[in-house]
């Protein structure tokens, strides 16, 4: 009769929980009894390491396998503990050497024959190794995540009888981050024809970080427009990177385009539920607002939502953050994302449409315009009608504005904006309309703007911020009343055909 304690970890929203695993083999029925509050994938580990054992040439003990998974009021879920009991019950039953299992963090899936494979986050689990200073034992694809977290030496492990002679044997992997080779972004701007104006408003957007709507009828190139957002937003810093692999490793996306600095870009289609949106479910899980930290969340026929999932990211939207309260305790989501969001005018499409005439009524329009909700469009700060291209310029294939130019006049003014808020305060943020540095003009114009658009609070704040945007592209210190004129036409909305009004 033995007993042995290795290290393993269960995910809690973003978090890896470190998890004591601890095994005792005692005399009684053959069996494995797994405690702990185990979830039932947890549970189901026992089939899979006693066919693991067995294809490994590892003898199952006949004896009672008692598994304690610690802290036990911890609720533990997933696969990944699956390698940490079976290493703990392979060096309890004296099957292999126990040098060195003191200093590992084990995380793997087992299979039925023996192979050890990947699970989600092990972004998490390469960001707790190196805060508990452990050497992360995992599958070879997951100690490939492990090149985006700097300060780690993981071991690979592709199969459980790699452990027979000690885990000192096991491969040390120094995995390296290389640079994605694909071009910087196969979709360029220099492909959206004839429409300068809503190119102009994208430019103002991704400056400033201001949500944007975009309103036109179908076959305008919306849809066009914001796909190509990613494509003037400068590349993620090293911090900014992190955090998004952090969020797409828990939720088993893709990392690869996030790795070599390109932002995420998220379109979830309309019928997307509220948890899917800002996160939730059991286990709890990020939604798709943080999957588009520090990148574009593109919401697609806006109307279409329904009302109660888009009033949910109101407040995300401010906090920068989502958090959800469980039974089981709080969870944090970061969501700091660009918010580009697109719709028809109307039910029909066509309302103010040069081609088409539009078969909705002014009470239909209301509706549909309605169920987006005035606290929500309260929270986008540009607003652009977006008309059909000419089919002259369509035909021709004429070109505008590329990505390359709009990326230079995104980088130039978020570096002036730098400079100018390092020099004024030592870099915070400009948060109210004071801040902003207004002349006199400017702000004898807001003042009447606001009067004319009914404008509240908050919204004169945002289009004030608007204004320091559009002055930031023209590498001017102070905002002028050309500023502010060009950041209230960005401020009215499209409401029915040829009249507009402001949010």
């Amino acid at each position: 009769m033995s007993s042995y304690a290795v290290r393993g970890a269960t995910l809690k929203g973003l978090e890896a929980i470190p998890v004591t695993v601890e095994v005792d083999l005692a005399g009684g029925i053959p069996g494995m009894t797994i405690v702990g509050m185990p979830d039932s994938a947890v549970l189901e580990a026992r089939h899979r390491i006693r066919c693991a054992f067995r294809e490994s040439n590892f003898e199952m003990p006949r004896l009672h396998i008692t598994v304690n998974l610690a802290p036990s009021d911890l609720r533990k879920s997933g696969t990944g503990l699956d390698l940490a009991i079976a290493v703990a019950t392979v060096a309890a039953s004296g099957q292999m050497p126990k040098a060195d299992l003191d200093s590992c963090l084990f995380v793997g899936e087992l299979g039925l024959s023996g192979d050890v494979s990947s699970v989600r986050g092990g972004i998490a689990y390469a960001l707790l190794a190196r805060e508990l200073g452990l050497t992360l034992v995992g599958a070879p694809s997951l100690v490939k995540d492990c090149a985006s977290v700097g300060g780690i030496a993981p071991k690979e492990i592709s199969a459980l009888s790699q452990v027979r002679l000690g885990v000192s044997r096991l491969v040390d992997s120094s995995p390296v981050n290389s640079p994605g080779t694909r071009a910087r972004h196969s979709l360029d701007y220099s492909d959206v024809v004839d429409q300068e104006a809503a190119k102009r408003a994208l430019v103002i957007a991704a400056a400033g970080g201001h949500g944007m709507l975009m309103m036109g009828p179908p076959g305008s190139g919306k849809t066009m427009l914001a796909r190509r957002m990613p494509s003037i937003l400068p590349k993620l810093d090293e911090a900014e990177r992190l955090e998004a692999l952090l969020v797409h490793s828990v939720c088993g996306e893709s990392i690869e385009d996030i790795s070599s600095g390109y932002r995420p870009f998220r379109s979830p289609h309309h019928s997307v539920s509220r948890a899917g949106l800002v996160g939730g479910g059991n286990p709890v899980r990020p939604g798709e607002a943080s999957l588009a930290h520090r990148g574009v969340l593109f919401l697609d026929e806006l109307p279409e939502f329904s009302p109660s999932v888009l009033q949910a990211l109101r407040q995300p939207m401010e906090d920068r953050e989502v958090r959800l309260v469980r039974a089981e305790g709080s969870y944090s989501f970061p969501c700091a994302f660009q918010l580009i969001a697109a719709s028809n005018p109307c039910p029909c499409g066509h309302a103010g449409d040069r081609g088409r005439a539009c078969t909705c009524t002014p009470q239909e329009i209301a509706r549909y315009q309605g169920r987006i909700g005035g606290a929500l469009m309260d929270r986008i700060d540009v607003f652009v009608d977006v008309q059909r291209p000419a089919a002259a310029r369509v035909i021709k294939g004429s070109e505008g504005l590329g990505s390359d130019e709009m990326l230079e006049q995104v980088v130039g003014a978020r570096d002036f904006s730098s400079w100018r808020r390092a020099k004024r305060d030592g870099g915070t943020v400009d948060i109210d309309v004071a801040s902003c540095a207004l002349d006199a003009s400017a702000v004898s114009l807001l003042e009447t703007m606001s009067e004319r658009l009914a404008l509240g609070g908050r919204a004169i704040t945002r289009t004030a911020r608007v204004a320091r945007t559009i002055a930031d592209l023209s590498q001017s210190d102070l905002v002028t009343s050309a500023h502010v004129a060009e950041a209230c036409a960005f401020r009215c909305r499209f409401e029915t055909g040829g009249h507009h009004a402001g949010r």
